[in-house]
């Protein structure tokens, strides 16, 4: 059983913290050019609050931090968040700066996405951004590359928290999550070796070691593993994901679904890997829930809308057909 494990799969597990930016989402209703709609849909768009209402959902307890701005955009973002069951209690507002907006349109069946975020609330995270009594409780701490683009002071927070949430106790998971509009692969790739030896549980994506590293997954997964992660995973897409634990080389396949919007998948594995691992199962059933949420994420559109319950992904991995009445 794993040392973050409380408690068994039908018993309380251990809460896991997120810390990241989430933004305002706005989206066109229909595939189009933005400058075409006619109407859009108001969401919210946030790597580590994505996690936290994955994890909120199988009924593991979640806390998200954050800094939003003292504007509506952040109330619109702290409701949707509170809403999912996510506790939001530690989230700070900075009345002088904006909550980041994030545009999405489809064009030609490929997705394009806008940034507005260069001085928003959350890029002025930085160490001491929150009282460390945050971690306390908390099996796992999960942070992603994201934050670390938003300024060097976000980045250094990322140390500065994974540091904060060990001497607490918690695990430190860590997903890549590189976005080549946000910084340059060299400074990605600084940071997120800077943050190696302060993390467990690593996630990335063959996509991304290629891009940051020139590796395959083989590679990847060694070199990484020599870096400190005690678990690395490597997300492979459609084709699943495949993993060093402890020193052991694992792989499981993906599941064949029909793939409406891509955006959010990852975040849904993350969510996946953290909950089994807090449910006490084994590597390899990890992976394999953690796939799941991956595919169940992606025949829905929306970050995080249709991300399943327990009893949802229980009968996915079972594969139990639902008549839905």
């Amino acid at each position: 059983m794993s040392a973050a494990t409380t408690g068994s799969g039908h018993g309380a597990v251990g809460r896991v913290v997120t810390a990241g930016e989430t933004m305002l989402l706005v989206v066109p209703s229909s595939p189009g050019r933005l400058r075409h709609a006619t109407d859009v849909t108001l969401s919210i768009g946030g790597a580590e609050s994505n996690v936290a209402i994955g994890l909120s959902r199988l009924g593991v307890p979640a806390s998200w931090l954050s800094l939003l701005g003292d504007d509506e955009p952040g109330e619109l973002v702290l409701h949707r968040v509170r809403a999912e069951g996510v506790d939001a209690s530690a989230v700070r507002r900075v009345p002088d700066r904006p909550t980041g907006l994030y545009l999405r349109e489809e064009v030609a069946g490929a997705l394009r996405v806008y940034y507005y975020r260069r001085g928003s609330a959350a890029s002025t995270l930085a160490p001491g951004a929150f009282d460390a009594s945050v971690f306390d409780g908390a099996s796992f701490l999960h942070l992603t590359g994201i934050t670390g683009a938003l300024s060097p002071e976000a980045a250094e927070f990322l140390v500065w928290a994974a540091k904060t949430a060990r001497a607490a106790g918690a695990q430190v998971s860590y997903d890549v999550n590189y976005r080549s509009r946000l910084w340059e692969p060299a400074a990605a790739r600084a940071a997120t070796e800077a943050l190696l030896p302060q993390v467990d549980v690593l996630l990335v994506g063959d996509e991304e070691a290629a891009a940051l590293w020139g590796w395959d997954e083989a590679a990847c997964l060694e070199r990484l593993a020599d870096a400190g992660p005690r678990e690395v995973v490597v997300k492979l897409g459609a084709r699943g994901c495949a993993a060093i634990v402890d020193g052991e080389r694992l792989t499981a396949p993906g599941f064949p679904v029909r793939q409406v919007d891509p955006i959010g998948a990852g975040d849904a594995f993350a969510a996946g890997y953290l909950a089994a691992t807090l449910w006490g199962s084994d590597p390899a059933e990890r992976l394999r829930t953690a796939n799941a949420m991956g595919a169940f994420c992606v025949q829905n559109l929306g970050d995080y809308e249709g991300l399943p319950s327990r009893r949802e992904l229980t009968a996915f991995l079972d594969q139990t057909i639902d008549l839905g009445r």
